[in-house]
């Protein structure tokens, strides 16, 4: 009888467990081929592929549900972690579940910001880790491929990363609506936290040529300029810089305004009314409201970005919509081959069942002829033995399906007559 074995996903997540939690059971690149190794190891399964990054850290792999609690247990201890408080942090799917998660990930549409790009890398590095490894056999190389193929299809059909889904990503988003080409604009960022770096990190994405960083310690903006390659100034340096910038984007934590309309309105004599766009990501502002009435100034607000994201949330989850149907296919394509596999086994199991039948009948219908034998009755004899001993098995099965089943009948009918 052939095994059925299951694919599970096993894994925490950003929805979940607590971060301290996520990072205690994170695996760093240079731990997961060992990890593999172990865990194939000690739990007897044969394909495994690890995938862990900053929100999730997740274990696919096949066996029985048995194995499936040896890979928590060993998971546990892998990370030296209390094996109960990790359980209640878990999920775990299987088969059809598990395809679809896998795609879901690979897509985009599990992660923090909905339909995020570089998740899909992320889990292909995991699956050529895991080839590298040897835990990747026939079956995962075909999950894997499969969920590619419709990660692929959800990017190119679907609006899912097509729009800014954070203030930092619509800022760049607009400033590159307004310029078009980045490369020869000069960018001011004012600020050197967590959000000027996303949005360093996306003008430069875009191709931005010419940043400064300024910053109230000179020390921090120095930091986040060496990432970039832009300069570093201090914000007593910002009003004779500023006319230098077609571009200010300023977010930090001051409780007044560091850009005044008086000093705006400086920089733009000093640029000849060059038009400068402006975008304050800061609450309290950075920048004063007034600076939105001079007419060269384009400045936008935290509030005004925040109604493009949402828009684009909106429109990504329309776009989510359309993934999911995409994903659903996908598992219904995986799950037919998978059954096709099990088919090929039984067809091939079936056909030398028959060949050791007719071998049977042949040997001895040689020898019934060698002592002489009449031989148009060994032949019939011969023919009505092996279409009974052929029949026997096929038409056991079909009465076993049932009466109501008779689409399910028909088609083994027809099967076996093809056969």
């Amino acid at each position: 009888m052939i095994q059925v074995i299951s694919i599970f996903a096993l894994g925490i997540n950003h929805k979940t467990a607590p971060v301290a939690l996520r990072e205690q059971v994170a695996f760093a690149p240079e731990q997961v081929s060992q990890a593999l190794r172990e865990l194939t190891t000690a739990t007897s399964i044969s394909d495994a592929v690890i995938l862990s990054t900053c929100n999730r850290t997740e274990l696919y792999f096949n066996g029985s549900a048995s194995q499936a609690e040896q890979v928590i247990v060993w998971l546990a201890q892998f990370h030296a972690v209390d094996g109960s408080e990790l359980q209640q942090h878990l999920y775990l799917h299987q088969d059809n579940a598990a395809a679809e998660h896998l795609m879901q990930v690979a897509s985009g549409l599990d992660s923090l910001v909905l339909g995020e790009p570089q998740i899909l890398g992320q889990v292909k590095q995991a699956y050529n880790q895991a080839r590298n490894a040897g835990t990747v056999n026939p079956q995962f190389e075909r999950l894997f491929q499969k969920t590619f193929a419709v990660a692929k299809q959800v990017r190119t059909d679907t609006e899912i990363g097509a729009n800014a889904v954070s203030v930092a990503f619509a800022a760049v988003s607009l400033a590159k609506q307004i310029f078009g080409n980045l490369s020869k604009v000069r960018v001011l960022l004012i600020g050197a936290g967590e959000t000027i770096e996303l949005v360093a990190k996306h003008l430069q994405e875009q191709g931005a040529g010419a940043l400064v960083v300024a910053n109230r310690t000179y020390e921090r903006a120095v930091l986040l300029a060496e990432q970039f390659d832009a300069a570093a100034i201090t914000l007593a340096q910002v009003p004779a810089k500023l006319a230098e910038a077609d571009i200010v984007i300023s977010s930090t934590a001051s409780t007044l305004p560091i850009v005044g309309k008086g000093m705006v309105e400086q920089a733009l004599k000093r640029r000849k009314h060059k038009p400068m766009f402006l975008v304050d990501l800061a609450v309290p502002r950075d920048i004063e409201q007034q600076v939105a009435e001079l007419e060269d100034a384009y400045l936008y607000t935290v509030d005004d970005l925040q109604t493009i994201v949402e828009q684009n949330l909106s429109n990504r989850q329309q776009a989510a919509d359309q993934a999911r149907l995409m994903i659903r296919a996908g598992v219904a394509e995986f799950a037919q081959w998978l059954t096709l596999q099990g088919s090929v086994d039984w067809v091939r199991d079936y056909r030398q069942r028959c060949e050791d039948i007719r071998a049977e009948l042949l040997a001895k219908a040689v020898n019934q002829l060698s002592a002489g034998q009449d031989a148009e009755k060994v032949l019939a004899e011969m023919s009505t033995k092996l279409s009974n001993r052929l029949m026997h098995s096929p038409t056991k099965a079909i009465r076993q399906l049932g009466q109501d089943d008779e689409l399910n009948k028909q088609t083994m009918i027809n099967t076996l007559l093809d056969l």
